[in-house]
């Protein structure tokens, strides 16, 4: 009876000794986040502003969009513009767009490491961020990032009102402040809304009605950027 209460004691030693082992290990790794997501943010704070030219494809089923040119204006901290010129753009609800210099966030979430992945080919880290805050829009945001070259290459946000939406990050040119050559937006179509003046022009013949073509569907924007002039300074008017 002693022996197998000895056994029992140090069995239950062994499987705390796992736990704590465990625990501090998670703890350790955990603690690994934060300083990645400051090196990336850093990387991204090098741009004070910029002014790139690119072009536009919205790859909706029931809409026909032709290639558009496209010119977008970002500020620090927050200032974000997208200027078209032929053709149509689509905007997830809310107005969420791809502006990659806010991912990172303003530091009011809680950091968790998720293991790793591939995207494209790329090893990265996979990162998610719970806000700390009861009143954000957002309820989840996962980052993947290439910590060899601190590039964000893949992001999906949840929120709480405009459905989920993803982006893929192609670099190049420019990699070296972190701004991308080729930027692909997933969203839930039935989360956007159409500029003004813009109708549907819908496939013929399969049965579906617009509001049947509006859910449970991807729609897919695609921009390639052309060049970009970076910390030449952007005037506020343009923002307007």
């Amino acid at each position: 009876m002693v022996l197998r209460a000895k056994n029992h004691f140090l069995f239950r030693l062994q499987i705390l000794g796992f736990f704590t082992a465990f625990c501090l290990h998670f703890a350790a790794f955990a603690q690994d986040v934060n300083p990645l997501i400051k090196k990336v943010k850093a990387k991204l704070d090098r741009v004070n502003d910029y002014v790139a030219e690119g072009k536009m494809k919205t790859d909706v089923a029931f809409i026909k969009a032709p290639v558009g040119d496209v010119r977008i204006l970002y500020k620090r901290p927050d200032k974000f513009k997208l200027k078209r010129g032929n053709g149509i753009f689509l905007l997830p609800k809310g107005g969420v767009f791809i502006n990659i210099n806010n991912i990172p966030g303003n530091g009011n979430y809680i950091a968790i490491a998720s293991g790793e992945s591939i995207v494209d080919g790329t090893k990265v880290k996979v990162l998610k961020l719970l806000p700390a805050v009861d009143n954000s829009d957002v309820v989840l945001t996962t980052l993947y990032i290439d910590e060899a070259n601190l590039l964000i290459r893949k992001t999906s946000t949840t929120t709480k009102d405009n459905g989920t939406y993803e982006m893929e990050m192609t670099y190049g040119a420019y990699a070296q402040y972190g701004l991308p050559d080729k930027v692909i937006f997933y969203f839930n179509t039935k989360d956007f809304k159409l500029p003004k003046g813009v109708t549907m022009e819908f496939d013929s013949n399969n049965g579906e009605t617009g509001t049947d073509k509006t859910q449970h569907k991807k729609g897919k924007i695609e921009i390639v950027y052309s060049s970009y002039v970076i910390n030449k300074g952007v005037a506020d008017e343009e923002f307007r």
